[in-house]
């Protein structure tokens, strides 16, 4: 590594990621604001598509052991080097202690890419800031410790709800080598992470859209009341997506409506939901287009007539925070669905800004029943959502708050 390598080293679980496009969006900012950086991931791309915005990064990307067995002489000499560091003793006794209450293979990979982490990152790097506060703030909560370096994080949505209170207090503890400061990008997670914090903030920052990438609206001629209703979802086929439910209110929708669902998004669950479908005999009505990238996903925006995501908790707890793709679809004034989970509601009042109902089946097929029967409601709900986005969702409020944040890590004037 040359004198010229950056202070912060930015930890994410994968790069590049279609579905994180909020952290790409992020980072361009950061980079653009005068923030250097390289990115360490903890895995390997899987995605066959890139968006736009991957390409316009100049960071350099490392990438870790994704199993540590696959890469055993690298992973050793990060153990042999970091064993001669200060901060081995702490290090080592905060992963044991975790151990205790976490005995898993993903536990001891925390500790070894951490250990690679510390050894192979350049003496340039000062500071760790990791993209979600479960796994990659554990592998740079042990590397800061061996280092000797601050670390912070911005937490999201999973990361929150399927981690345990013991591992979120110890993360959010100074005393217990905690982050000097957390970012979240809802009101409800930042509540939350603050409640049980032992004395390390957790901002509110929002992460908003950079509506300089995006095309202004198309002009939307008020639907017809027979007209074919074009619904779009996008999302991961996963469950807190809850498009189950959707598939099952779908079957209830009156037999003489004309309407087509377009799902954009991969997903574990793509089999189960296409033979649920099925087995409603309405799969003749579905296109499932896979994973686009957002130029893709915005025409598809631009074409569709409503927009539907009937997010829920899922049974271990996983549910949205506030998704970025109700935002893309506020952004081409398309009227939106949605369920009052999480942090939904901080962006859309219900009645207002969209419809909020629960994803019970014949909730949902009622509220679809109601945007094909009223043409004038989904311009007027879009209409208001819009006003909102362009008023308190944009991006540089938040990536200029956090770039504050980041300056003070870093020891730098702000």
């Amino acid at each position: 590594m040359t004198d010229t390598s950056p202070p912060l080293a930015i930890l994410v679980k994968g790069w590049p990621r279609l579905s994180e496009t909020f952290i790409a969006q992020e980072l361009v900012a950061l980079e653009g604001g005068g923030i250097e950086f390289d990115i360490w991931s903890l895995r390997h791309p899987t995605d066959t598509k890139t968006h736009p915005l991957h390409d316009q990064l100049s960071a350099k990307v490392h990438y870790l052991p994704e199993y540590l067995h696959e890469e055993p002489m690298r992973v050793l000499a990060g153990i042999r080097h970091a064993r001669r560091m200060a901060g081995w003793p702490a290090a080592f006794a905060a992963f044991r202690k975790d151990l205790r209450r976490d005995i898993t293979r993903n536990r001891v990979r925390r500790f070894g890419q951490a250990c690679v982490l510390a050894h192979e990152a350049p003496e340039q790097v000062i500071a760790l800031y990791a993209h979600f506060l479960h796994t990659p703030s554990s592998v740079a909560r042990y590397a800061a410790i061996l280092r000797g370096m601050p670390w912070s994080f911005s937490a999201h949505a999973k990361d929150i709800w399927t981690s345990p209170d013991w591992e979120l207090q110890d993360k959010l503890n100074p005393r217990t080598h905690g982050a000097a400061f957390g970012a979240t990008c809802t009101r409800f997670g930042a509540e939350h992470l603050n409640d049980l914090s032992k004395g390390t903030e957790v901002d509110l920052i929002y992460h908003g859209l950079d509506l300089k990438r995006f095309p202004d609206p198309p002009d939307r001629p008020l639907r017809k009341v027979r007209g074919k209703l074009q619904l779009l979802s996008v999302g991961r086929l996963v469950e807190k997506k809850g498009f189950d439910r959707l598939i099952d209110a779908l079957a209830l929708l009156p037999k003489n409506m004309d309407w087509h669902w377009t799902h954009i998004g991969g997903g574990a669950l793509k089999d189960e939901m296409s033979a649920r479908a099925a087995k409603h005999g309405i799969n003749d009505k579905i296109t499932w287009r896979g994973a686009c990238d957002q130029p893709e996903v915005i025409e598809a925006m631009r074409q569709a007539d409503l927009f539907v995501l009937p997010s829920r908790v899922a049974q271990d707890g996983d549910r949205d925070g506030l998704p970025n793709v109700l935002m893309e679809a506020a952004s081409q004034l398309l009227p939106i669905l949605s369920t009052p989970v999480s942090a939904i509601p901080e962006f859309i009042t219900n009645d207002v800004h969209g419809l909020l109902c629960s994803d019970d089946p014949q909730l949902l097929a009622r509220a679809i029943g109601r945007f094909a029967a009223e043409p004038k409601l989904g311009p007027r709900l879009a209409d208001i959502a819009y006003a909102r986005l362009i008023k308190d969702f944009q991006m540089q409020p938040g990536v200029s708050k956090l770039r504050k944040r980041l300056r003070r890590l870093l020891g730098e004037p702000h």
